[in-house]
């Protein structure tokens, strides 16, 4: 059986002391703070980002240079017969295409996996490639299934200010001002491919309500048999409003009773493009061996 190494990026919401511990490379994402870079969970913690954020702070991310994933695989193959690499979502960042690009001249060596994920979704891709790994499969296969299985997730957002759409040019002037003088929070989903917008809710408190129903529906109907079967995986997620998110996880606790909820703060890369006190709730499908 092959020695595989595995490679994420820090938008699956997994640590530096995580990856350690999991027996994973995890690639910083870099930012540009007023021109100066800086990487997640390296030289940006959550708190410095969302200060700076607050501080109306000229912020665009970017993504890991060619020659940093380079070392990074040549680095690994030293040790390791072959490489899962498992960066964020094709249809959110342009780092899926550029790592599948690079891996070409490794011949076969180094498997890039498309599967659509972001965050606590993405996160659960890795703890599935682990399993996959285990359980004998070589990079190839576990590149395969993980993809088979890429819309078996789901992401509602609720932000808690418009701002940033606005800043990106996502929502006009007036529609972000006519948002905040009615307490409109959007809810905006992710089904694989690409952020959009979902609903509209008169304050948080409806917006929950919103996510919830949504994903009560889900779990009703396209993952059903999942559902049935205990393969689904319920998460939330968050953007530097901790208090707000361990609330919002007893909220779903009661809107899921007996389903295990894990959580994590959203990454950066997210935040960045939605701002501070964004709530989130996420499934993603379980693999099985």
């Amino acid at each position: 059986m092959s020695k595989i190494a595995y490679v994420t990026d820090s938008n699956s919401g997994i640590t530096q002391k995580e990856a350690k511990e999991l027996g994973i490379t995890v690639l910083p994402m870099p930012f540009f703070i007023n021109g100066e870079i800086y990487y997640e969970d390296i030289s940006l913690t959550q708190q410095e980002f969302y200060k700076r954020l607050e501080e109306d702070a000229d912020i665009s991310t970017s993504q890991p240079s060619p020659t940093d994933i380079q070392e990074l695989w040549d680095r690994l193959l030293e040790e390791s017969d072959e490489i899962v690499h498992i960066p964020m979502s094709s249809g959110l960042s342009g780092s899926c295409a550029t790592a599948q690009m690079l891996a070409k001249d490794y011949d076969g060596k180094v498997q890039v996996v498309d599967n659509q994920r972001i965050s606590v979704t993405m996160r659960q891709s890795v703890m599935d490639a682990l399993t996959l790994g285990k359980a004998g499969k070589n990079a190839i296969e576990i590149k395969e299934i993980l993809e088979e299985q890429k819309f078996d997730s789901s992401i509602y957002i609720s932000l808690e200010t418009l701002k940033y759409l606005k800043k990106g040019g996502r929502i006009t002037p007036t529609a972000a001002a006519l948002g905040t003088i009615l307490n409109l929070k959007p809810v905006l989903q992710i089904q694989g491919e690409k952020l959009d917008a979902y609903a509209k809710a008169r304050g948080m408190k409806a917006a929950k309500k919103t996510m919830i129903e949504a994903m009560k529906k889900d779990f009703q109907t396209r993952f059903q048999a999942y559902v049935e079967k205990g393969e689904m995986e319920l998460m939330y997620a968050y953007s530097g409003n901790p208090e707000e998110a361990l609330q919002w996880k007893q909220e779903m606790e009661e809107a899921f009773p007996g389903i295990r909820i894990m959580g994590d703060p959203l990454s950066l890369s997210v935040s960045c493009h939605i701002g501070k006190g964004a709530l989130a709730i996420a499934c993603a499908r379980r693999v099985t061996v």
